[in-house]
Order: structure tokens, then C-alpha cells, then sequence
């Protein structure tokens, strides 16, 4: 007879809008073990499995810590309380919680307190006291009257199981998978299997069960905004319904994602398991990405099979279009399925695809082996060069008109290249290489069209490395100390090290151009001496950056640029991913003018 032998969840923490999606080993009647489903339209030996869940709705509510979501609350700010701040933000699991959160946590009383200074009441008698502590009650299990747990309306309300002890169970579902919803906050979540007599359907045998810890809810970053560079004093909110672009601009973001099958607990041992599940990230990720509302989206990182069954579904119910370009796989020896790519998405109502060009770096490798080497070497040259890295141009025709009242019958054409560079820090002659191909390639697309570029993607290389040097200045100094491991000799003679692009560096418009609201505060986000951020990656190991967006400043103009975040911002002692931020990278996204060249 068909029986379960095990059921387990794969995450620990049931999440607000993450599916729920539990793993179950059966053992057929023949003997043999399958994890597939078998539903009642195709039943085996006679027998199919029944699924239920339940929400445990307990008679005393629970807060849940507003630092730690996974814990219950024992405290509540009383500062929040008066100022009215959403009332979830005010709870603390421990005293040593608020106090670690107070320098991040006073940010939401000073921003209530300007609220309440502009209607003209006295900012001191709320808010005196907390310019150096803060003040927070301690909750007993009865006092604790929180707005998160609500839930009292259950899907299914006539199927209360039980009432004992203080608890009722609602069924909300009965399916395999559940998704949690906003009434599911705060409380624990009871999935039952059983096998069932498809002729009876009465079950038969052990009903198999698992309680999930309590529900929280999603943990959502602080929106950041668009910054114009332009000098004009108003920010963008990217959050808002309306486009903050105009009708001749258009937006480019690149984000390396993090794909899963990298996201490992060992590597990235200081976020919460739950918080590092594909379930989680994939929907905070989805949720980031579509918030900030670009044109054209660069990504990296992301596996071929999540390209092709969520990113490329999900991202097409919001308008997009997409094209990708899986790493070679000369040397991952993984599954294929999970092998990253480069995935470019583009708004199709601004956007129509003109072309697609696909570089793969192994075969550039082999054909400068096959040219350059006698056989004798090829092999040990081609196991330094083979590292699967690969990039994708697309070029676009866009859809709105700025060509300019000299050339309004022009097709406006733009090429927008997106790579993610080799990653091992050893083999610097190599990640120069693999910039320079791209750099050649693009060149050549350059030579046959009057086109705007843009080179996006993660180059891991850091800012004054050889490899950003040629991006950013064109070329790169014969004494680069990264010039002098070169064993292959490829990157002889230096003197090809170059390029005839005139390729700028987005964020650089922070430290190059005018005044302007919030402007100052991004400068100071800025490495001084490359005018690069000071980090788009960040994790316990490394916090540097090595992701870029560069355009050819004759045929584009900056617009506004997506603020940069700051080590504060991240909360002390954190680092990425985390609960809030879903990749050990940051997005980076410029807003862009198309320009007229100079006529020669």
C-alpha cells in the first residue's frame, strides 16, 4: 500500500507571501520511494494523499520583535507609542535588542518628531528623553495587544478541529504548498498528510504531521530614492505610481542577485537560514527589482532554471521582456539546470529588441590559443582561461522620441552590454582579458552604427584595479603592479590595452556635477579617489565594490542616480544578504538622457 515515510519543511520559519512547499517521501506498493505528488484524479494502487493546513490561533496574542521576526517580543518603545509609529516597529525582544537598534531605531522617532513640530506642537515633551537612551515597558504574556496578530476570519470557517488548551484551529488550506498570509502573522501553522482510500475517502494509517514556528512577516528595506544630478533639489520617489522619468529618459539597473546554489549556510553562516531560502529571497528580490521601476534591467547570478520559471513569468506579467545568456560549462561540473547566467530584461511598451550578441570568454580563449600557442601549451593556457564567464549585448530601439528636432525621423538605438566578470582574485591577467575581449566586441558594434553604450554588470574588480582602469580611463598604466602576473603573456604587449569608448563611470556624476539635495550626503558615500561607491558588495569577508554601470558620455547624459546605502543604513554588525536585502550585492540604477553627438 502507498504510505509516507517522511515529511519535513525545508525552511524553519513560515514567511508572509513565501510559499510553503513541504518535502514528502512515499513509499509505493511496489517498494520503490518517490517524493512526486499523487493526487486523487490519478490515484496509485487505489490510494492518494490528502492535504490539509491549519492555523493555531492561540487566545492570548503574541508581538513579534521588530529587530529579530523570528522571536516574540518582550518589550515595547513607549516613545513609538506616543508618537503613533506603526506599532510593529516598537516591539524589542530583549533589552540588550533595543539598545542595539537604538542609533537605528531614533531615526523613526526624529522623523515623527519634524511631523509633529510642523502642526505646531512641542517636539520635548515626546521626545526629550531620548537624545541619548531610549524608553521601552516590558510586556507581560497578556498585555502584549498587537496589530500583527490579526486573523480572527478563517478561510475556511466551519472547519474548527479542535479547541483545547487555549488554541483553535482554522483550516486555511488544502493543498501541498500554502502561502502565508497577512492573518497568518504571529501564529503557528499545522500541516497534515495522510493517505486516503480513493473509494471510501476515509483516510487509512498514521496521519503525519508538522508544526511550523510562528508566522512573521516579510522584512522590507528602507525605499531608497532617486538623487538627480542635474542640480535639480527634489528627490525621486521610485515608489510612488507615477514614473518619475520623463518621456526622454529612460533607467538602467544592474544587480547581481546571488544565485541560490552559491547562497550557501557555511559561506554566509550570519543570515537566518530562512532569510537565505530560495522561497524567501526569490519574492524579495522580485518585490526589490519591480519597486524601483527601470526601463532595462541587468541582471547577473541568476540560474537558468529560475530564469525560466520565475524570473522570465514574473517579470513578463509587469511588462518585460527578457533575453539570457547561461555561463559555458567547459568547467562547472554541477547541474546544468543551476549554472548562472546574465538575464537582461527591457520594458516592452519603451523598447523593441533589434539585436542579440552572445560572448562566451572559452571560445575567445580557445581562438587566441589556437593563434597564438603551440600545442604543447594549449592545454596548460586554456585551464587558466576556461572559467565559464560569459557576457550578453543586447541592443535596443526605443520607443519614445528624443532624437532631437534635427533628426526627428531617427531610429534611436541603444546597446546595452551585461557581464559578470571571473571572479577569483588570483588571476587578475585573466579578469583584464575578459574586459578587454568585451571592450573589442563592443567596439566593433560601435564602428558599425552611431549607437549609445552602456556596460553593466559585476567585474570583481575594484575600483583602480587594472580592469576598471581600462573601463574607466581607456587604457591601463604599463606600470599597473596587476600588469606583472601575466604568465600566459596575453595581455602583451601592453600597449593594446586600450580602447576608443568614451566609457564613464554612472556614479561618478555624485562627485563631477552641481549641488542639490542629498547630493553632499552621497559624495560622502563616495571613495575620494576614484569617485566610485565605497561598497556594492558586503559581506563578513570583503566590502568593496566591484559592480558598475558605464555609458558613452557623448551620446548619454546622466539624469538621477539610485542613492548609494551606507555601512549605518545596513545596521551595525550587518551584513548582506540578510532578512532586508536579499543578495551580498546592492543594486545600482542611473537615469538616463540620450544626447546628440558633436558633429566632426
Amino acid at each position: 500500500m502507498l504510505s509516507v515515510l517522511r515529511v519535513h519543511l525545508p525552511s524553519d520559519i513560515p514567511i508572509v507571501g513565501c510559499e510553503l512547499t513541504p518535502y514528502v517521501l512515499l513509499r509505493r506498493p511496489d517498494k520503490t520511494f518517490t517524493t512526486d505528488d499523487v493526487p486523487d484524479s490519478a490515484p496509485v494502487d487505489g490510494h492518494f494523499l490528502r492535504y490539509k493546513w491549519y492555523r493555531i490561533q492561540s487566545d492570548r496574542n503574541v508581538a513579534i520583535c521588530s529587530i529579530h521576526p523570528s522571536e516574540q517580543a518582550t518589550l515595547q518603545c513607549l516613545g513609538c507609542v506616543k508618537a503613533k509609529i506603526p506599532v510593529a516597529k516598537s516591539y524589542h525582544c530583549s533589552p540588550k535588542c533595543f539598545s542595539d537598534a537604538w542609533q537605528h531605531h531614533r531615526v523613526l522617532h526624529d522623523r515623527a518628531a519634524s511631523a509633529v513640530n510642523e502642526n505646531g506642537n512641542e517636539e520635548e515633551e515626546l521626545f526629550g528623553r531620548f537624545n541619548s537612551s531610549g524608553s521601552a515597558a516590558s510586556l507581560s504574556g497578556s498585555a502584549s495587544t498587537t496589530s500583527l496578530t490579526n486573523g480572527s476570519t478563517p478561510l475556511y470557517p466551519a472547519a474548527v478541529t479542535q479547541r483545547s488548551g487555549g488554541e483553535t484551529w482554522f483550516e486555511v488550506g488544502r493543498f501541498k504548498t500554502y502561502t502565508p498570509s497577512a492573518d497568518d502573522i504571529g501564529h503557528v501553522l499545522k500541516f497534515e498528510c495522510v493517505v486516503v482510500d480513493a473509494e471510501t475517502k476515509l483516510p487509512v494509517g498514521h496521519v503525519n504531521t508538522i508544526l511550523t514556528s510562528r508566522v512573521i512577516p516579510a522584512p522590507s528595506p528602507s525605499p531608497r530614492h532617486l538623487i538627480p544630478v542635474n542640480g535639480a533639489d527634489a528627490m525621486g520617489h521610485l515608489d510612488s505610481d507615477g514614473r518619475v522619468s520623463s518621456s526622454g529618459t529612460f533607467s538602467v539597473l544592474s544587480y547581481n542577485i546571488l544565485s541560490d546554489v552559491y547562497a550557501t549556510n557555511d559561506v554566509y553562516s550570519y543570515c537566518p537560514s530562512w532569510a537565505l531560502s530560495w522561497p524567501y529571497r526569490r519574492q524579495n528580490l522580485l518585490r526589490e527589482i519591480v519597486g524601483y521601476r527601470a526601463d532595462i534591467v541587468c541582471l547577473q547570478e541568476v540560474q537558468s532554471d529560475h530564469y525560466e520559471e520565475f524570473f522570465a513569468p514574473e517579470l513578463d506579467k509587469h511588462g518585460y521582456v527578457g533575453l539570457y545568456k547561461r555561463k559555458t560549462n567547459e568547467v562547472y561540473i554541477g547541474n546544468t539546470n543551476t549554472i548562472d547566467g546574465c538575464a537582461t530584461f527591457f520594458r516592452r511598451d519603451r523598447f523593441l529588441h533589434v539585436k542579440k550578441y552572445e560572448v562566451e570568454f572559452n571560445k575567445a580563449a580557445q581562438s587566441w590559443t589556437d593563434s597564438q600557442l603551440p600545442s604543447s601549451q594549449k592545454k596548460t593556457a586554456l585551464s587558466r582561461l576556461f572559467k565559464d564567464n560569459v557576457a550578453l549585448i543586447v541592443v535596443l530601439e526605443a520607443k519614445f522620441g528624443n532624437q532631437g528636432v534635427d533628426n526627428p525621423g531617427k531610429r534611436q538605438l541603444l546597446c546595452v552590454a551585461n557581464t559578470h566578470v571571473n571572479v577569483h582574485q588570483d588571476l587578475k591577467d585573466v579578469k583584464l582579458w575578459q574586459v578587454h575581449t568585451l571592450l573589442k566586441g563592443l567596439e566593433k558594434i560601435a564602428a558599425s552604427a552611431d549607437i549609445p553604450m552602456l556596460v553593466c554588470g559585476d567585474f570583481n574588480s575594484v575600483p583602480g584595479s587594472a580592469p576598471h582602469s581600462l573601463l574607466a580611463m581607456g587604457k591601463v598604466d604599463p606600470l599597473h603592479p596587476e600588469l606583472a602576473a601575466d604568465p600566459l603573456g596575453i595581455l602583451r604587449p601592453n600597449s593594446k590595452l586600450v580602447h576608443q569608448l568614451p566609457l564613464v563611470s554612472a556614479y561618478s556624476s555624485f562627485a563631477r556635477i552641481g549641488v542639490g539635495l542629498g547630493l553632499e550626503q552621497q559624495r560622502r558615500r563616495l571613495d575620494p579617489t576614484t569617485n566610485e561607491p565605497l561598497f556594492t558588495n558586503c559581506t563578513r569577508d570583503f566590502i568593496g565594490t566591484l559592480d558598475y554601470i558605464f555609458y558613452t558620455a557623448d551620446s548619454l547624459t546622466v539624469e538621477s542616480l539610485l542613492e548609494l546605502l551606507d555601512e549605518e543604513g545596513l545596521r551595525k554588525d550587518t551584513a548582506l544578504p540578510s532578512p532586508e536585502w536579499s543578495s551580498d550585492h546592492i543594486a545600482l540604477l542611473a537615469e538616463f538622457r540620450c544626447t546628440p553627438r558633436a558633429r566632426r
